[in-house]
């Protein structure tokens, strides 16, 4: 796939030293996709792409600059090269700016099947052949479900690699396959959309698209006949999406950029109970075939896995290079960048560990409160903590779910909302690179009618 290798990363990062940077690290990136979307069994998108890109972070000292280019004759490079060049020396110092410590590259890194081995892009028809079948599966489904948004399959392989002045080479190729179907519910007064989706990067481990697209139509047509509620203070249930992006909010304010700008909740907290006894928050590079794995990070260090909350405990925070030698603390692993962008701190795969509970336990623990399915804008204080956010759902009473309600906004802090969880579904399905299973907040302000 790739025209550039590590011979020639070797010749870009001799170019460098040549125009004077003291260190270098370069970061290559290809890869190919295909998309395919229908509306109404109608072709509505088919794009193909292939691309190629350079990126390089240069030093000058304590002054760097980050560049990047389609360019890969090497004249071409040689020219982007002294243009980054002159851009570091442009710059200003920054003493906490530069590539990891060497002790801390890993001498190799183990094999995590992020390649379908069996499957390379899904060629047009199928592709196209398989979102029809999803959203004629969503459209059937029942006689309420009137229109469509659509459906879309997508599939991708790409290659990274990172080699830097001081040593460290590698590289690792991906794969990754995806279907969303988006069907609209339809009664006498409202009309109400619902989506699904699969997502793997093993091409026959994805969801039939039929069940997709059934799914998606049984989501929409739960909430056709919503209403509002009253302003009350009732126990909140979050199903697992939901509750994936509770989990990413928490990762956020135990992130290295977050906490050196002072706008995290979380300063000062490493070992302080911040959650239930209950919680354990784990965040894993190394699961094989997983979405957010990957041998190393952004800046050529071993991924690993990490509690980030355990028992409650806040264990570690999430740092790149960067990050951690303002915090003067050690990286973890966590260095994610794009090709032209510098590094900065993401999580890899994140997850709260499951507890015990089905999910029906979890809801039929309710007398009256909040099913949460759907999230409206953001309304998060990250200093604070304070957590205000539109939301819609499905109503609980007497431990069943009896009707949907819409316009109304939840709201709490996040410091105590973690330390309220009072129950952990054992619902926790591997959909994206962040995921949850149902869990149940002890109260929750809604703000309604």
């Amino acid at each position: 796939m790739a025209i550039f290798d590590t011979a020639m990363a070797e010749w870009a990062l001799g170019e460098a030293k040549k125009k004077g940077a003291t260190a270098a690290e370069i970061l290559f990136s290809s890869g190919e996709s295909l998309a395919a979307g229908v509306r109404l069994g109608e072709t509505e998108k088919l794009t193909s792409s292939r691309e190629r890109r350079l990126g390089m972070r240069v030093f000058v000292g304590q002054s760097s600059a980050t560049a990047s280019t389609a360019e890969m004759d090497r004249s071409s490079i040689a020219d982007f090269i002294a243009d980054t060049v002159t851009l570091a020396r442009l710059t200003a110092a920054d003493p906490w700016s530069g590539l990891p410590d060497p002790a801390l590259h890993p001498a190799s890194f183990r094999e995590l099947g992020l390649s379908d081995p069996d499957c390379g892009i899904i060629d047009a028809d199928r592709a196209l052949q398989i979102a029809r079948a999803a959203e004629k599966a969503a459209l059937g489904a029942d006689s309420r479900i009137k229109n469509s948004e659509g459906a879309e399959f997508d599939s991708g392989r790409y290659q990274i690699m990172l080699v830097n002045s001081q040593g460290f080479s590698g590289e690792y190729e991906g794969s990754s396959f995806s279907l969303v179907v988006q069907p609209i519910a339809q009664d006498d007064q409202t009309m109400q959309h619902g989506y699904w989706y699969t997502t793997n990067r093993r091409f026959d481990k994805l969801e039939d698209a039929e069940a997709v697209g059934k799914t998606a139509a049984a989501r929409a047509l739960r909430r056709l006949g919503a209403r509002k509620v009253k302003t009350t203070k009732v126990p909140v249930v979050f199903d697992p999406e939901m509750a994936g992006g509770l989990i990413r909010t928490l990762a956020g304010a135990a992130s290295g950029p977050a906490l050196y700008k002072g706008t995290s909740f979380l300063i000062d907290r490493l070992g302080e109970q911040v959650a239930a006894p209950g919680v354990t928050i784990v965040d894993d590079g190394t699961m094989p075939g997983a979405l957010g794995s990957k041998p190393f990070d952004g800046e050529g260090l071993a991924t690993r896995r990490q509690h980030l909350v355990e028992r409650g405990i806040l264990r570690t925070y999430l740092l790149d290079c960067y990050s951690a030698r303002k915090l003067k603390l050690a990286p973890t692993g966590n260095a994610s960048r794009s090709v032209g962008s510098s590094p900065t701190v993401s999580t890899t795969n994140l997850y709260l560990e499951p507890g015990q509970y089905t999910p029906e336990q979890v809801i039929g623990s309710v007398k009256n409160g909040l099913y949460v399915t759907e999230m409206i804008g953001f309304g998060i204080n990250m200093v604070t903590g304070d957590y205000s956010r539109g939301a819609g759902g499905l109503w609980i009473e007497d431990g069943k779910l009896a009707y949907p309600v819409q316009e109304i906004t939840i709201a709490g802090n996040l410091k105590e909302m973690f330390l309220n969880i009072e129950m952990i579904g054992n619902d926790l399905h591997w959909r994206s690179s962040v995921v949850s299973p149902t869990l149940k907040i002890a109260e929750m302000t809604i703000a309604g009618a």
